[in-house]
């Protein structure tokens, strides 16, 4: 993925980075690291100690692996150093690393986040340290040329466009929202998460009832502002660490997963329930973004534009209905066309008796 949030533009103390964790995890040349001006401690309280007694220009810890500790672990490098704290995300951990570095400079746990995997030279970059490898060879399959063959201002020119270019292979846009192709790889990382925590993911599907018919009467620019509104009403309902996309024409998705924030007891209690309860967050999602979206005023479709539209969708979980991305989404698409059968305006959730959300409770 190699994408940057929030990056480090200012200079700090020291040239080199301080790197926490099984860095294997994050980097594609991780066995090269001794190459670059980078120093490793695989454990978290050594790494904090470390950041303490040295000068580096930023601290990249790996978020995976860090469970429950890594909120403290930042609280206290924030504590101890003056450099930046950029996290090292898988995608699933994208949501956490987000609310890491959001919020005002005093309160930010961290500076900046990279969704891995990425190179120990974009790292470098993000950094503000040097690039190349601190021996000056080129790396067995590294095919790039060295950044010192591009006067500054070209190069960042360069990151500039790469960074673009990565929103697009990830982003939707017409609506802002994820493409299919992060819909598909962010559930592969996070179902392989649920395995290993015994979590729980619920997969919505949904389109919007007769959007062909807004298409034809009123042109496709409507259409378009239609999908556009569908995608701030559904942000507008899901909790911050549900991942949104459109995965295609009036088509969208949501994946529901366990917030990463929940304590360890809470954990313990979703443990106990995931294979007895219906995933009631989901299905609460649902119903809010039902009732905001058949009350959105829609002014572009004339002064009738108030309520004339619904959605219908399809509720599968893992691992009640399906194991594999492509098991949850076979299984969506057929409660979604279930849903559309019976009526439209419904949402159905798979392998129940009383199949519509609506009649749940």
């Amino acid at each position: 993925m190699d994408r940057v949030v929030n990056a480090a533009t200012s200079p700090v103390d020291g040239g080199r980075v301080l790197l926490i964790g099984d860095i294997s995890t994050a980097l594609l040349d991780a066995a090269h690291v001794d190459r670059y001006p980078c120093e490793v401690r695989a454990n978290i309280l050594e790494g904090i100690d470390a950041a303490a007694r040295g000068r580096f220009a930023a601290v990249g810890v790996v978020m995976e692996g860090t469970a429950h500790q890594l909120g403290p672990a930042l609280q206290a490098l924030r504590k101890g150093t003056r450099a930046r704290i950029l996290l090292l995300a898988q995608m699933h951990e994208e949501p956490m690393a987000r609310r890491f570095v959001a919020g005002p400079d005093d309160e930010k746990r961290a500076d900046a986040y990279l969704v891995c995997p990425t190179c120990l030279a974009s790292l470098c970059s993000h950094a503000g340290v040097s690039q190349e490898p601190e021996d000056g060879r080129q790396i067995a399959g590294d095919s790039r040329p060295p950044s010192s063959v591009l006067p500054p201002p070209e190069l960042a020119k360069l990151e500039q466009r790469i960074r673009h270019l990565e929103r697009l292979a990830t982003t939707d846009d017409l609506t802002g929202l994820k493409n299919r192709r992060y819909i598909w790889e962010f559930a592969r990382q996070i179902l392989e998460h649920a395995r290993q925590t015994k979590g729980r993911v619920t997969l919505l599907v949904f389109d919007i009832d007769d959007f062909k018919h807004y298409n034809d009467v009123y042109g496709h620019p409507t259409g378009d502002e239609i999908l556009r509104q569908a995608a701030i009403l559904m942000r507008r309902c899901c909790r911050t660490h549900d991942v949104v996309g459109r995965i295609g024409g009036d088509e969208f998705a949501v994946v529901f997963w366990d917030d990463p924030n929940r304590t360890a007891g809470e954990i313990e209690r979703e443990r106990r329930s995931a294979s007895a309860e219906h995933p009631s967050e989901a299905i609460l999602v649902a119903r809010r973004f039902q009732k905001e979206f058949g009350n959105a005023d829609l002014r572009l479709l004339g002064p009738d534009g108030r309520g004339v539209l619904t959605i219908s969708g399809g509720l599968a979980s893992f691992p009640r209905d399906g194991t594999t991305v492509q098991q949850l989404f076979e299984r969506a698409d057929l409660a979604l066309r279930d849903a559309k059968g019976s009526g439209k305006n419904r949402i159905y959730l798979v392998g129940e008796p009383k199949s519509d959300i609506a009649d749940i409770r």
